[in-house]
């Protein structure tokens, strides 16, 4: 796995502000639609997101400087720590203090008070045996939170399990893991999706902003807008406003749970203004500036 702060040129005293500087001009760089079809772009891109994601949440960005590669795990680790010394401490505090006497220990088995090491050994060994619930930090791109995705995760005791995470989680969705018997039984991922560099999401409805020509703005006329799955054809009417948002329906995302239910993705326009005019093209403009300089008289 790279190191995040390699990813994204940074040092590991870079604050805020500058993890955030260099990840937007990172993703710009490298973001699929600059580079259709390059496959090392498209893998740096995904780095780029991951560092991101990590180095710009204070708790997430502690738990990978102390932890490094096993930062997902910080949580379990420091459980199990916890777990450990607490039941060390029970242990023993629930250990009888004879004092300086030699006791009378009974070897007794039937309904009577029985033997106190034997009563004491299976009370702590109930303890140990009980199944705990554990959660997993996973990270996906919201293009894996459209569509689904798998991971290898690595549990406690070094067991590995392939787990699917299901179209249309969102920041805190928890998904149950049947995992079978044992100490793993209770287990659960805890979605967090990373930042988009092109589309906000906001519960199920998506939103982005595309570039449209000036004279396809003033006069009209199909643009190609990229989904997260693909490519739409939108008509824009003719005197179409900077900023004027449009809805492409069912281009959003889908319900978690919810088969064949989505949201829509709104499109707002940016327009674009020309740049390296001609000659020609110059005065066509101061011609339609004096037509409507007259019109305002």
């Amino acid at each position: 796995m790279p190191n995040y702060y390699d990813v994204l040129g940074i040092s590991r005293k870079a604050d805020d502000k500058e993890v955030r500087q260099a990840y937007r001009k990172l993703a710009r760089q490298y973001h699929p639609d600059v580079n259709p079809g390059d496959k090392s772009a498209e893998e740096k891109f995904k780095q780029i997101n991951e560092a991101h994601s990590v180095l710009s949440d204070p708790e997430k960005r502690r738990k990978y400087d102390k932890y490094g590669d096993r930062w997902q795990h910080a949580d379990q680790i420091e459980e199990a720590e916890a777990q450990a010394r607490s039941r060390s401490n029970r242990a023993s505090n629930q250990w009888p203090n004879f004092g300086t006497e030699e006791p009378t220990v009974t070897f007794e088995t039937g309904a009577g008070s029985g033997n106190i090491f034997e009563n004491l050994f299976r009370n702590l060994g109930q303890d140990l045996r009980q199944p705990a619930t554990a959660e997993y930090p996973v990270e996906v791109t919201l293009e894996e939170a459209a569509e689904g995705s798998n991971r290898l995760m690595e549990l406690s005791g070094g067991r590995r399990l392939e787990v699917k995470i299901p179209p249309g989680v969102d920041n805190g969705s928890r998904v149950h893991i049947p995992a079978g018997r044992g100490r793993d039984a209770n287990l659960y991922l805890v979605i967090s999706v990373q930042p988009h560099p092109v589309f906000e999401r906001k519960g199920r409805n998506l939103y982005r902003e595309i570039e449209v020509p000036l004279e396809d703005a003033v006069l009209g006329g199909e643009i190609t807008v990229p989904t997260l799955r693909s490519r739409v054809a939108l008509t824009i009417p003719p005197e179409t406003q900077n900023g004027q948002r449009f809805r492409l329906a069912g281009q959003g995302m889908p319900g978690l749970n919810q088969t064949g239910s989505r949201g829509d993705l709104y499109v707002s326009i940016k327009v674009k203004l020309p740049s390296g005019l001609t000659p020609e093209e110059r005065a066509l403009f101061q011609q339609l500036k004096d037509l409507r300089a007259a019109r305002r008289r």
